[in-house]
């Protein structure tokens, strides 16, 4: 038996007359990696806010294992309308945390020398590893991660990726991640959703590879991606990040 750490079930959020999200339906399991792709406006954010409980579906709902924990970073800051904080203060919003937990996290996410800095004062990719450290302090079950690597360069995104799989490895529990990067996405997740307002099509890399959902969604991004996975491993390559792909097959 699957070990189900949280479930979406015909899940639904309107704003208005607005339609965000419709039938969303899917299951997260313990340990895996489950990456959500899809174009601005496709209603990932607020998929992610509902997951989290940010957000009250308009309808129907989302279980969760009883005493799960969730690590959550969200897709950016607006730290220059924050207070002076030193990442020490900011870490310790997280909650009561024994100092052992505090020092692995530390030490694995890179940031044991940031702590006495001060939050405005760090690179993106500075920052990033301080909200992932904040969100792993709890030893979570399942880390959500929102467009973890927006606004850094290719080489931060790779410094990224890789501390994340590092992180992985020594920490059991289960990533979801939205991306818009489909050469991670294609290279290290095992089960990708793509969502446009609906989910439009899910499965492993290699099988959504070849769902005209996908192609339609992201054109010639899309074969791109999985020619780069399947041919390249080194992941070094530069790669598009433009955004607003139209949707084909969308029918409401």
């Amino acid at each position: 038996m699957p070990d189900i750490l949280l479930a979406a079930q015909a899940v639904g959020v309107r704003q208005g007359r607005r339609i965000l999200l419709e039938s969303i339906s899917f299951q997260l399991e313990a340990g895996e990696v489950v990456t959500l792709i899809g174009p601005n406006g496709a209603g990932k954010t607020t998929l992610v806010r509902a997951l989290i409980g940010a957000l009250v579906p308009t309808t129907g709902r989302i279980e969760k294992r009883a005493g799960l924990r969730i690590g959550y970073t969200p897709q950016k800051m607006q730290l220059e309308q924050m207070m002076p904080m030193p990442v020490a203060r900011f870490l310790a919003l997280a909650g009561r945390v024994d100092a052992a937990r505090r020092a692995t996290v530390l030490e694995q996410t890179r940031t044991s020398a940031m702590t006495g800095a001060q939050l405005r004062d760090l690179s993106g990719g500075e920052m990033q590893r301080v909200l992932l450290a904040r969100a792993l302090l709890r030893a979570p079950h399942l880390l959500i991660l929102d467009e973890p690597t927006q606004g850094l360069d290719q080489p931060g995104e790779a410094r990224f990726y890789a501390l994340l799989a590092e992180i992985r490895a020594q920490n059991d529990m289960a990533v979801f991640m939205v991306s818009h990067d489909l050469h991670v996405v294609m290279a290290q997740a095992d089960r990708v959703i793509c969502l446009n307002r609906h989910i439009c099509c899910q499965g492993a890399p290699a099988a959504i590879s070849e769902d005209p959902a996908y192609r339609a969604m992201f054109g010639d991004r899309a074969a791109l991606a999985v020619y780069r996975h399947d041919h390249d491993h080194s992941h070094d390559h530069s790669h598009g990040h433009s955004h607003g792909h139209s949707h084909a097959q969308e029918s409401h």
